[in-house]
């Protein structure tokens, strides 16, 4: 917590250092965050290093491959720190985020180690840095303990540089993101013809949404367009090279039929998305051509996401629904590929006095394989216990 601390004193700092003296007096840091603690059991034995959440992509793709028998977890990987300041400037208000969490993923999967969220920045109606992808709709994450959240919600964290030309409850924002895909050779891994293929992305990912905001609640279209390439760098006589275009449509709302209740909806389509997806797998497959010849397509893959948060009263409330992914596979994946998943919890959250959160949910998630017959499924039990704290320096008049 004291490097947590000396971050947010340094940021200040930073920020104040950087205003004039009228505008250092309105300039405010807010200093946030979470100790979160999660414990559950799981029925089945699940990929290891995905101890704590719920994910169908990291169920067991054969019989026995992590296990039969269930286990027991606990965590503290959901705990976050943030720091965000607002400066005055001649141009604008400027905003900056930064934000991190205890969550390892990629080399660092399983481990309880600081991951970067948030490092952005905007003043006026252009932004840089790690934020949401405009593809994306953050405002359809129910309110989970769980912490992964559904599978079938576009749920991407992106360096980028945006544009917001309309800004509020109604904006429209557009983005060059940094681009980045992933393949799957399938049954044709080990080919000596696929040892020399590099992926080569010669622009940017566009993405943009537009958002119609009303008391209601609101209804936002976005979409993405994106570029993939795989060079043969010519080691064997054979070239396999090649480039396929990703797409993706996304149209998400938020509904408030009562008061207590919000739905919270989506549907996504597309081709090649899968790494702007939550929880799904490879971008590119292997097709094999009618002669038997050897190239890449991007992979369809359709979300959808139906939640409904409830509030029961002032402390107590509820969050239920259900979310899947279906991937139409490529002929040349392996019959164990991930094809479909499903993803359905309920829980009952419970605060007894402001910043302090408790509660218990129950889930279960579904995994089919491609073409091979095989299926598993995982049920889960899950309690968590939340501590946030929040305070503001400077912003005086």
């Amino acid at each position: 917590m004291r490097s947590f601390l000396t971050v947010a004193v340094l940021a200040t700092i930073m920020v104040l250092g950087s205003a004039g003296a009228a505008d250092a007096a309105k300039a405010r840091t807010d200093i946030y965050g979470y100790v979160m603690m999660d414990a559950g059991y799981n029925s089945i034995g699940i990929d290891p290093a995905w101890f704590d959440v719920q994910r169908p992509t990291k169920l067991p793709a054969f019989e026995n491959q992590h296990g039969e028998d269930g286990s027991t977890f606990f965590s503290v990987r959901q705990t976050r720190f943030g720091v965000k300041s607002y400066l005055p400037t001649d141009m604008g208000e400027m905003k900056t985020t930064f934000e991190w969490e205890m969550f390892g993923v990629g080399a660092d999967a399983g481990q309880t180690t600081i991951r970067l969220r948030h490092a952005y920045g905007e003043l006026g109606k252009f932004g840089a840095g790690q934020t949401w992808s405009p593809f994306m709709d953050i405002d359809i994450f129910p309110n989970t303990l769980e912490y992964w959240g559904p599978n079938g919600m576009v749920f991407f964290r992106n360096v980028q540089v945006r544009w917001m030309p309309i800004q509020g409850d109604t904006r429209l924002t557009v983005a060059l993101e940094r681009p980045g895909a992933s393949a799957d050779a399938g049954s044709y891994s080990g080919r000596v013809e696929l040892a020399d293929v590099a992926p080569r992305f010669p622009f940017p990912d566009l993405s943009a949404e537009y958002r119609v905001g009303r008391p209601w609640g609101y209804v936002e279209l976005s979409g993405i367009v994106r570029r993939m390439e795989w060079e043969d760098l010519g080691t064997d006589s054979i070239d396999v090279g090649g480039e396929a275009t990703g797409w993706g449509i996304h149209l998400s709302s938020n509904l408030k039929p009562t008061k207590n209740d919000v739905l919270r909806l989506s549907v996504v389509h597309g081709e090649g998305v899968q790494n702007y997806m939550n929880d799904a797998p490879a971008d590119v497959g292997v097709e094999i051509s009618s002669s038997g010849g050897i190239d890449g397509e991007a992979i369809p893959v359709t979300g959808i996401v139906a939640f409904l948060d409830h509030t029961w009263n002032a402390k107590y409330s509820s969050s239920i629904g259900y979310s899947q992914v279906d991937i139409d596979n490529t002929n040349g994946q392996s019959p164990s590929a991930f094809k479909k998943g499903q993803y359905f919890l309920a829980n009952l959250l419970y605060t007894p006095v402001p910043k302090v959160m408790m509660g218990v949910e129950g889930g279960w998630i579904h995994r089919d394989n491609f073409s091979d017959g095989f299926s598993e499924d995982d049920a889960h039990v899950q309690v968590s216990f939340k501590y946030s704290f929040d305070t503001s320096i400077g912003g005086g008049e």
